[in-house]
């Protein structure tokens, strides 16, 4: 699954359900996981292995009726059968020569349980039953889309079953460890398009405007894998490796999703070759859908990969090259998915990162190997800072965590499960050598092929094909949270070689005087001007040896997960050849740089020190790292006019030669990141307020009205965004208005969203209310409520409180414990902090309040830089000025 990562109000799934059994856990250290020791929520006596699914969904009343008759294993006699179900009711339970079934339902346990009249022997059964069930308006269980068109509205179906939302659709063990193979057979409006996992068997006009529809059995999988669709679509594909790889789209858009398309056909028959094991199904649709999630993009089911279409389709009216670099990465994912999650599975959501975090990581993989352009590695650089970002404070957790709920799994997908796993796995293949990496992963694919695995199944596999131990390592960053913090204790140089003295502590951002967890580290340095040498810090002390005798870069190439302090002088003098750093170190010093100086432990200045001597022909991404963090100090003194006002003029005295260069106007041959950057400066720019880019940007959306090549299609969002970010009410009135005439669902979207980007706080009260009428559209009104936040925060979180029941109709069920509260979590004002640890004490389960205590914590942090480091970065403002 591609989850989303979104500031204010980045939700995860979450679904309300009974505690795990007193089972043990899978072990950690165990190979596999068995039926005997798997954590669950049913009844070990009972096991599936086949469900024959027959459903009839009536779009227009959100209702559905169906039958499923699921082939059982009775492995202890019973009898009662019990389930997983949630919002169905049941009409009748029975197998057959046995009889009929008492049904008894629990709601917040969301089981159902079929007990018959007689105990079942140990044996092989067919438990067939009636029900029926809702569709939903979000993004849950089997849910229903509308969107516009030149025609009208049109409606259509889909489903999203991560991570325990199978339940809301069919009556099933809906554990991961529960694999079983599917036949499904829907009844369909005539002339609609059918879409499943596998490809259609049989199809059969029946009369009355319908029409049944047979998809062939699956392979054994999950029931978070399965899949359908239905709605009026269009569908282009081509033959890779063997397989039917396709997209679909709605009515007329499958123009927009080519680039997806030859992506995932160039992608195919790489993963085929790097996991040594053939993609096994003989479709691989790539589904695109109009609307919106809180908590994801797409979605892995197995051969029916769902995205909204925002992260499939590139529009030329509006999208852009980040919108194109994150169609590849998105797709590359969800693919990488086929393999780690669907063909191989964790056996509880213990193990979630094994999915998660090794698809984050793959997706890196196959865009550097495909579009080495785009430079990749350094992007990754981002991603790990994202996550220790979470990790350094005190409310984070291990990598792999024990879940015995599924309210606790659905709070697992988060930065340190993908972020932090992708880091880990960079730092481990770098340890143990890339074919060496390539090999185990073959080897556990091999052994594991339709099976569930822990983390040490992979662990193992790598340490055999390596000859080099790694477990340990793995263990120690896996299985305890936290940020490595090593220290240059020392430096010294002989003989034209450079010793350096290392020490491990532990980086935290809100308790820094805590006692150190001990790491395992790997390290690379390399001498600025000599050579590259690695080691293994362990038991908190190591030394490494390199030849030269220039500065010292630790973590050359960024591969390690850990801060690094350097010292005044030490950073002294890699700041003094910053410029002669390669494009991955010169970001990796710069982020510990910024980073470590918000957590105290340097000068919180160090990073505007750096920033003044990157050129402007860094790397586009360096660059864009310095207008981020330009705007994120910003950010800071937000109801400070006196001081903001002289920070932004330095920081726009910084940023306008890179304006200069790039210009508004792309060239001809110009690397695809020079127009990322260009956005990026742009947008900083306008966010800062330069009165001369809010005034070219305001002349060219007036333009575009009678010229509209004066708004190119990738500068599009950057100029309507520093617009919307500056509007008046008559020009907030003028965006509502074309988004009100918009029928095409992708560029309506955008035009809501930036509704809701208005500095003007009357204005973004606008968008609240209007966020809470049907205009919008059902999934899109989330989105505009945490657009809002990012600006207004306080005043968007107390206004989410007053509203909590009109906001969590327009939010994901299964996202609500996080938005309310994430909606405050970029304020910087201690009373919003306990605004939101009441509100999650009053309104969540003592379990579901993860996310209230992160956004809290998040909230004292910033608190906590405005008032220890700002002072310091406003003298050196003034100094600067």
């Amino acid at each position: 699954m591609r989850r989303l990562m979104s500031s204010a109000a980045m939700a995860v799934i979450l679904l309300a359900a009974g505690s795990a059994s007193a089972a043990t856990p899978a072990a950690v250290g165990t190979k596999g996981a068995t039926f005997a020791t798997v954590t669950t929520q049913l009844p070990r006596n009972v096991r599936p292995s086949h469900y024959d699914l027959a459903f009839t969904p009536d779009a227009d009343k959100l209702t559905f009726t169906a039958q499923v008759k699921i082939a059982i294993e009775v492995v202890e006699p019973t009898s009662t059968v019990t389930l997983q179900a949630a919002d169905l009711t049941f009409s009748k339970a029975e197998i057959a020569g046995v009889g009929s079934a008492k049904i008894k339902v629990d709601d917040e346990a969301q089981t159902a349980a079929f007990t018959f009249g007689k105990t079942l022997p140990k044996g092989k059964y067919v438990l067939s039953i009636d029900y029926a069930g809702k569709i939903y308006k979000q993004a849950a269980g089997l849910f229903a889309l509308d969107y516009e068109t030149e025609a009208g509205k049109k409606r259509a179906l889909y489903t999203q079953f991560e991570n325990s939302d199978a339940r809301r659709f069919i009556p099933s063990w809906d554990e991961p460890f529960y694999k079983a193979t599917y036949t499904v057979e829907a009844t369909i409006p005539t002339g609609q398009m059918a879409l499943g996992n596998m490809p259609i068997a049989s199809s059969k006009d029946i009369g009355g405007g319908k029409t049944v529809v047979k998809f062939a059995t699956s392979p054994k999988m999950s029931t978070y894998l399965l899949f359908f669709g239905a709605g009026e679509f269009d569908r282009a594909s081509v033959k890779a490796a063997g397989v039917d790889v396709g997209v679909v789209t709605k009515k007329g858009d499958t123009p927009k999703a080519q680039f997806a398309l030859t992506s995932a056909a160039d992608i195919l028959p790489w993963y085929n070759d790097y996991f040594g094991t053939a993609y096994p199904l003989p479709v691989l649709d790539n589904i695109a859908a109009p609307g919106r999630s809180q908590f994801f993009s797409a979605m892995e089911n197995w051969g029916a990969i769902f995205y909204f279409e925002y992260a499939m389709n590139l529009d030329p009216a509006i999208s852009t090259e980040t919108d194109k670099q994150n169609v590849f990465t998105t797709v590359a994912h969800e693919m990488a998915h086929q393999w780690f999650g669907d063909l191989v599975t964790m056996a509880w959501w213990d193990d979630l990162w094994l999915n998660e975090g090794f698809a984050s990581w793959m997706e890196g993989r196959a865009t550097e190997h495909f579009h080495p352009e785009w430079n990749a590695a350094v992007g990754a650089v981002n991603g790990r800072e994202y996550a220790m970002g979470l990790d350094a404070l005190q409310t984070t957790h291990p990598v792999v965590q024990h879940v015995e709920t599924v309210e606790q799994a659905s709070q697992a997908f988060d930065a340190i499960t993908y972020q932090k796993g992708e880091a880990v796995i960079r730092m481990l293949e770098s340890y143990v050598g890339h074919d060496a990496w390539r090999d185990g992963v073959r080897a556990y694919m091999k052994q594991h092929a339709h099976g569930n695995t822990v983390s040490d199944d992979l662990w193992g596999a790598v340490e055999v094909a390596a000859k080099k131990p790694i477990k340990a390592i793995a263990h120690d960053f896996t299985l305890q949270p936290g940020v490595p913090l090593i220290t240059v204790s020392n430096a010294t140089c002989a003989a034209g070689k450079t010793t350096l003295t290392l020490t491990q502590g532990e980086f935290s951002k809100d308790v820094p005087g805590k006692k150190p967890l001990t790491w395992r580290v790997p390290v690379t340095v390399q001498a600025i001007g000599g050579g590259t040498a690695k080691t293994l810090v362990t038991g908190g002390q190591g030394t490494v040896t390199v030849d030269g005798c220039g500065p010292v870069v630790v973590n050359a190439g960024q591969s390690g997960y850990f801060r690094t302090l350097y010292g005044s002088e030490r950073f002294t003098g890699i700041a003094a050849n910053f410029a002669n750093l390669p494009a991955i170190d010169q970001l990796g010093v710069m982020s510990d740089a910024w980073s470590m100086g918000l957590a105290g432990y340097q000068p919180a200045t160090d990073f505007l020190d750096l920033a003044k001597v990157t050129p402007t022909d860094a790397d586009p991404q360096v660059l864009s790292k310095v207008a981020k963090t330009l705007t994120a100090i910003d950010g800071y003194y937000e109801g400070q006019p006196a001081e903001r006002t002289a920070f932004r003029k330095v920081a726009i005295g910084q940023l306008r030669p890179l304006l200069a260069k790039v210009g508004w106007t792309a060239k001809s041959g110009e690397p695809d990141n020079i127009a990322i950057l260009r956005a990026d400066v742009i947008g900083a720019l306008g966010g800062l307020g330069d009165a001369d880019v809010v005034a070219e940007a305001t002349r060219r959306f007036n333009a575009d009205k009678t010229d509209p090549s004066t708004i190119p299609g990738p500068l599009r969002k950057t100029i309507l965004g520093v617009v919307a970010g500056h509007a008046d009410p008559a020009t907030w009135d003028a965006i509502r208005a074309q988004a009100q005439a918009e029928k095409t669902p992708l560029v309506r979207a955008q035009l809501y969203s930036l509704l809701a980007s208005a500095e003007d706080e009357g204005l973004a009260k606008k968008a609240l209310e209007l966020a809470l009428t049907p205009e919008p559209g059902e999934t899109l009104s989330s989105t505009m409520i945490s657009r809002v936040a990012a600006n207004h925060p306080d005043m968007t979180f107390d206004w989410a409180i007053a509203n909590k029941d009109a906001v969590n109709d327009k939010v994901d069920s299964t996202s609500r414990t996080r938005f309310i509260p994430g909606l405050g979590a970029g304020s910087s004002n201690p009373a919003t902090a306990e605004k939101i640890k009441a509100w999650t004490a009053a309104n969540l389960a003592e379990g579901s309040r993860k996310e209230g205590d992160k956004a809290a914590a998040a909230v004292m942090n910033r608190a906590q830089i405005r008032q220890q480091r700002m002072p310091a970065i406003t003298a050196w403002v003034a100094k600067a000025g």
